[in-house]
Parts: structure tokens; C-alpha cells; sequence
């Protein structure tokens, strides 16, 4: 046999046996007999040198051509093999995607705040009051100017309030809606404004965005009695039924007379554990720092007397409360980043 036939029927047996293979790895041993480095077909090239001059470059033409084609032969064999073996795989690894998983994957929670926000909401909905909402980006006129705040409250410094020109700027309180409100609906009205805001603080109990509700009634006959009776029957709502609250003198630009609620200690009694120990959550004092309210300014009225609430003939009062605040004093939260933290184990203690 002469070395081109030889080199023929190499070829043929290669490609017959590629063909024949069941699967990669079968593949892959032909190509090992027919191209490896031992392989009879590159040795035959090898060997190309040794013939006469005059035999070398057909012989070698055809040993190079033959090789090559057993090379595309071997790879377009892979990649239908490759295909054949994924659909199969496919076939035999089908999931029905419609199964409960296996374990069942953890059921997701409302973050804490959400939580809070949503529990004051169910409260106030339940007194009759609606839920109303507004812009986070606000104007000075509804933000301060119409909530009767003085031109050098400190609130209006730069320093204090985010400001995004001479005008606008991010609402510091959910307060604006009262006028915003009032300038839709005639009296009476009963809402809260729950919502973010903004202000310029960032430490152990401060942040720069907060969550925050506000109230406002307004009705005929409207009285500072009606104020208290409604911020106790809150305080028992959200904080338990054995607590009492207190109402402090104090200031606020859009409510005369102004007034701090401060709710019953949860840890002690009258300032003293159950231990005999001063208590450190209340500072010995016997109570906690809740919201500030009070009876609606008649200047704050005066800048809706056209809707319909003339200080001369309804009154109301008004309340604001930090979500966070609530929410840290209910569930003993020490330091309020941890609430934006998102740290699992934090936040999986409140499901």
C-alpha cells in the first residue's frame, strides 16, 4: 500500500469512527487515535521528510489535507453531540418551577417603620379621620409662611432647612398639608398627613430624612379637652392600655395654645424600676416625650377664611409625631440608624 492510500484510508477510518462516537467522550478518544500526538496520521507528516524530493510536497499536501479534514469532521461532530447532550440533560432535569420550593424560602416582613406608620394610620382611620398626602418638595409659603412662622424662625436658616432655590425647598414637617387641605375641603375636617422629611440633623436620634404624622381637626366647638381625649385614646392604642399621658406648656408657630404629650413610662413606675432603681429609659422622671400639639393658631386660619374656616366660628387643634420616634420608644430601639441600617438580624426581631 502507498503512503497516500495509506494516509486515505486513515482519513476514512477517522471519520467513520467520529461519526460512530455515541458521545463526547467517545469523541474524544477518537480524536486522541487520529490526531493525538501518537496518532499514525501526524506521524505521517513527520515522516514526509524522508521520502524522495520528488514525492514529498503530494504526499505531504494530501497527509495536511487530510488531517485538517479530519479535524472539521471531529468538531462539527462535537457540537452536535454537545447539543444532543444538552436537550437530553434538559429533558432529564425538567423543574416544575410550580412546586413549593424545597426548603421554603423566608416569608418577607414590613420594615419596622412601615409597620409603625401603618398601626397609627388603622388608629386614626378607626376615629374617623382620613388619610391625606402632599408634596416632599414644597414652598415656602406653605411650609412657613401660611403655618405662621416669623421671618427669622431659626427653622427657615439655611443651615437648617433643605433648600432648592430662594422658594422651594423639602418640606421639614407633613404640616404644610394642613393649609394645602383646608384650601380644598370646607370645615369640619379630621385628617392625618403621614409622609418624609426633611431636615438638616444626623446623629443617635436624628436623620436627615424622617417619617412623620400630622393632624389636624377643625370643627365647631372644638376644645383643648377634645385635643387630650384624643391623644390618650392613641396612646393606649399604640403603646397598651395602662397608659396615661400628660400634656406640657410649649411653643409652636401655628398652634396657640402649644402643648408637649409626654405617655406613662413603659419601665417604671413614677420614675422607679420594679428593682428600686432610678429608671434610665425615662431619666427618673416617670414619663416619655411622644409629639407636640396644641389648639390651631387663628392666624393659620386667617390665610383660609375664604374655604370656610373663620376663627370666629371653628376651632381645631393640630399634631405631629415622628414614625421613628414612636417606633423606637414602643419597641426599644436605642439608636435610630439602626432602622436604616437594614441589618437583618435587627430587622427580623420585629416581624
Amino acid at each position: 500500500m502507498s503512503l497516500s492510500e495509506k494516509i486515505t484510508e486513515l482519513q476514512a477510518a477517522g471519520a467513520a469512527a467520529a461519526n460512530a462516537a455515541a458521545n463526547s467522550a467517545e469523541l474524544e478518544e477518537v480524536r486522541v487515535q487520529y490526531l493525538g500526538r501518537r496518532a499514525e496520521l501526524p506521524n505521517l507528516l513527520r515522516g514526509v521528510a524522508e521520502l524522495p524530493p520528488a514525492e514529498r510536497g503530494a504526499v505531504g499536501k494530501a497527509a495536511n489535507e487530510a488531517r485538517k479534514a479530519l479535524e472539521a469532521l471531529i468538531d462539527q461532530r462535537a457540537g452536535r453531540l454537545a447539543i444532543e447532550e444538552l436537550e437530553a440533560r434538559l429533558e432529564q432535569d425538567r423543574v416544575d418551577v410550580t412546586l413549593p420550593a424545597d426548603p421554603l424560602p423566608a416569608v418577607g416582613r414590613l420594615h419596622l417603620i412601615t409597620q409603625t406608620w401603618r398601626e397609627i394610620e388603622d388608629i386614626f382611620l378607626g376615629l374617623g379621620y382620613r388619610v391625606a398626602e402632599g408634596p416632599e418638595v414644597e414652598s415656602v409659603y406653605y411650609n412657613f409662611d401660611a403655618l405662621n412662622h416669623e421671618a427669622t424662625h431659626p427653622a427657615r436658616a439655611w443651615t437648617d432647612t433643605f433648600y432648592l432655590s430662594d422658594e422651594v425647598l423639602l418640606r421639614t414637617h407633613t404640616s404644610p398639608m394642613q393649609v394645602r387641605s383646608m384650601e380644598q375641603q370646607r370645615p369640619p375636617i379630621y385628617i392625618i398627613v403621614p409622609g418624609r422629611v426633611y431636615r438638616r440633623d444626623s446623629d443617635v436620634t436624628h436623620t436627615p430624612q424622617f417619617h412623620q404624622v400630622e393632624g389636624l381637626a377643625i370643627d365647631e366647638n372644638i376644645t383643648l379637652a377634645d385635643l387630650k381625649g384624643t391623644l390618650q385614646t392613641f396612646a393606649r392604642a399604640i403603646f397598651g392600655p395602662e397608659r396615661n399621658i400628660r400634656l406640657r406648656p410649649h411653643f409652636f408657630p401655628f398652634t396657640e395654645p402649644s402643648v408637649e404629650v409626654d405617655v406613662s413610662c413603659f419601665n417604671c413606675s413614677g420614675g422607679v424600676t420594679a428593682a428600686g432603681e432610678r429608671c434610665s429609659i425615662c431619666k427618673g422622671t416617670g414619663w416619655l416625650e411622644i409629639l407636640g400639639s396644641g389648639m390651631v393658631d387663628p392666624n393659620v386660619l386667617h390665610f383660609v377664611k375664604d374655604s370656610g374656616y373663620d376663627p370666629e366660628l371653628v376651632q381645631g387643634f393640630a399634631f405631629g409625631m415622628g414614625i421613628e420616634r414612636i417606633a423606637m420608644l414602643k419597641y426599644g430601639v436605642t439608636d435610630l440608624r439602626l432602622l436604616y441600617d437594614n441589618d437583618i438580624r435587627f430587622l427580623e426581631q420585629f416581624a
